[in-house]
């Protein structure tokens, strides 16, 4: 889906463009930007496309994206950058949650949680940061969780991808560290919304769009990570001490 003719501006590209903070960033990062929503059924994000439309986006684009594909992500990156230019911001905002209980029994569902919110991240993260490297620029966000800070017996399985993305991320942004590229990392606590549906809120808990706006400021302010609320950082650390005998009773 084409709005205008692309010109010479900003391209932020929402990989996961149907997810609900991915969403929310893309409004907060549309004024002036050619933003590219990418997700699996495209051609269903009317709704997205028309609120990216209103914040001020230059031109808005869909494409089709299968996040578990890994297979296609480069050439996915070459096609999108060959159509509208140099990506400026790259957002993964893909991810699932799992249901824990099937996991421990269905090997195939702890490997397809692993494997999309940890293998993929790392393909797309490896291919995005590799050619922001050589063009001396760019911006990657990525979503990790406080679910990664210490994994906890109650959701081991996605727990243990997100800290697995967290350590990895963190040594790619090291790795970037000099070369004009910049990764974020966003580290929420329980967040509200449809991937949560159904589930009692955690102390301390965001919606899409406070993680969302946490996350366009820490770009703005060139930081390296952010934790959405501010107080869950200290909370990470204490974490640290707690014994294992009560940490493994300790709720999602």
């Amino acid at each position: 889906m084409n709005d205008t003719a692309d010109t010479d501006r900003r391209v932020v590209v929402i990989f996961g463009g149907r997810s609900e903070i991915g969403g929310e960033l893309a409004v907060r990062l549309a004024a002036g930007a050619i933003v590219v929503l990418a997700a699996r059924r495209a051609g269903q994000l009317d709704e997205q496309v028309a609120a990216v439309r209103s914040a001020g986006a230059a031109a808005v684009h869909t494409v089709e994206f299968d996040a578990d594909g890994v297979s296609g992500h480069t050439r996915l990156v070459e096609l999108i950058e060959a159509e509208h230019g140099p990506i400026d911001t790259a957002v993964l905002a893909f991810g699932m949650l799992g249901d824990q209980a099937r996991a421990e029994s269905d090997p195939a569902h702890a490997v397809a949680v692993v494997h999309t919110d940890y293998v993929a991240q790392v393909s797309l993260l490896t291919v995005l940061a590799q050619r922001m490297r050589a063009a001396g620029r760019g911006r990657l966000v990525v979503f990790s969780s406080i679910a990664g800070a210490r994994v906890r017996r109650a959701n081991y399985v996605y727990g243990s991808a997100k800290a697995g993305l967290d350590g990895f991320a963190c040594g790619l942004a090291d790795a970037l560290h000099g070369t004009g590229v910049q990764l974020l990392m966003v580290r929420p606590g329980f967040v509200i919304g449809r991937m949560t549906e159904g589930m009692e809120p955690a102390p301390f808990s965001s919606t899409p769009a406070q993680v969302a706006e946490a996350t366009a400021k820490a770009l703005a302010r060139g930081k390296r990570a952010v934790w959405v609320p501010w107080v869950i950082r200290p909370m990470i650390f204490v974490t640290r001490f707690v014994p294992q005998a009560i940490w493994r009773r300790m709720p999602r």
